[in-house]
């Protein structure tokens, strides 16, 4: 009897400190994110100044070259252009994409969308280099955020699975 309990109070214990650990991902799979995003559209700019490809086509090659959360969107907006414009196909997949993303940093990528595909090259350049300006400001305020609470939200988790485990005793 005493060796199951035990048992039960290590699960409830791994448990606590593993959920904690899950959310204290979440801080740093933003900042990791929102330096993907900004990288390709870094990309994204200079495809667009040098080569004149199409916007589904460099989207298509941006996918390719990033990892799944990013490379998502991208994929999702090249294959969306198809039936939509280029500024909805965007905002469509920035709403669908599984990121870490908060609210903010969405807004921030939608506002990209107004003149995506609509105007000329240099219009959507200005509008790329607007936007990678602020993602430079997410991503401090993100890695801020980081610090701050990617340690708290372990040990917080540790330390209810210890309590719990205390008070079970």
């Amino acid at each position: 009897m005493f060796i199951i309990k035990i048992i039960i109070l290590l699960i409830i214990f791994s448990t606590s400190s593993f959920i904690g650990i899950l959310i204290s991902k979440k801080y740093s799979n933003r900042v990791k994110d929102l330096k993907e995003i900004k990288a390709s559209l870094n990309v994204f700019l200079t495809k667009i100044k040098f080569t004149y490809e199409p916007i589904p086509e460099i989207f298509k090659e941006i996918a390719k070259n990033t990892t799944s959360n990013i490379s998502t969107i991208f994929e999702n907006a090249s294959s969306q252009m198809k039936e939509k414009q280029a500024g909805q196909a965007w905002i469509d997949a920035i709403e669908q994409s599984s990121t870490e993303l908060s609210k903010e940093d969405k807004n921030i990528l939608k506002g990209m969308s107004k003149l995506l595909g609509k105007t000329s090259i240099e219009g959507q350049i200005s509008e790329i280099e607007l936007t990678q300006n602020f993602l430079s400001k997410q991503i401090e305020k993100a890695e801020q955020e980081k610090l701050k609470n990617e340690k708290l939200y372990r040990t917080l988790g540790m330390t209810i699975g210890l309590a719990i485990v205390i008070l079970l005793l």
